[in-house]
């Protein structure tokens, strides 16, 4: 038996498929078992293994039976764990992913290295998602909760000093300004509001000062 990591990969575009298996071979602990372009061609994959992957990176639009048909399957009749790995970010696919059992959930855009430690994690029971997804389903959770309050600036990573910060860009404040009321260098500000346009994916202060007035956090 191998003492690495089995992984299946299963994607419609055969690039991709490629530059998966070779980044994650690369690696040296995990070993690709099977790659497969749609979820009945991984079904049919997985019946004539004599021994199963761990972990299956499953994208979800794809001919014939789609990722998410495919990991109701998978979860369903084995104990293999599916990370969901594709483009779409919208909130009625997380959650179909999530409903069918996968284990978390990456936009093909993370790095390798993140894919690599999404595989890890899931094997010891963690859940990975990219950011933006894991806020996705914070809000989807939230939203399907009765009596639950609005997020607030810590459900999104924020620190004291990045709402703090936030605030004060969303009133107009320009990066000298609040550097001064807060006694920090501006260098500083910059940075912190990085992070802050990072963590809340937006791109300039109307958009901030947009969040925090729909968030009501002036």
């Amino acid at each position: 038996m191998s003492n690495k990591i089995l992984v299946g990969i299963v994607d419609d575009n055969p690039a991709i498929a490629v530059q998966l298996k070779e980044n994650l071979s690369a690696s040296g602990n995990i070993e690709v078992v099977f790659s497969a372009s749609n979820g009945e061609a991984a079904l049919s994959s997985l019946r004539k293994l004599s021994e199963l992957p761990q972990v299956i990176l499953m994208d979800i639009e794809m001919p014939v039976m789609n990722g998410i048909e495919a990991t109701a399957v998978i979860t369903k009749e084995t104990d293999i764990k599916v990370l969901i790995l594709t483009a779409f970010d919208t909130d009625e696919k997380v959650f179909e992913a999530i409903k069918a059992g996968a284990s978390g959930y990456l936009l093909k855009d993370s790095k390798p290295h993140r894919i690599l430690t999404a595989i890890e994690d899931v094997l010891m029971g963690g859940a990975p998602m990219s950011p933006l997804i894991a806020t996705k389903t914070l809000e989807l959770l939230r939203s399907k909760t009765p009596g639950t309050n609005e997020l607030q600036p810590h459900d999104y990573n924020l620190s004291v000093r990045e709402t703090e910060i936030l605030k004060l860009l969303a009133q107009g404040h320009s990066y000298q300004k609040i550097a001064n009321e807060l006694y920090i260098s501006h260098g500083t500000v910059r940075k912190h509001v990085e992070n802050i346009y990072g963590k809340l994916h937006i791109n300039n202060k109307a958009q901030a000062a947009n969040f925090v007035h729909q968030k009501k956090w002036s």
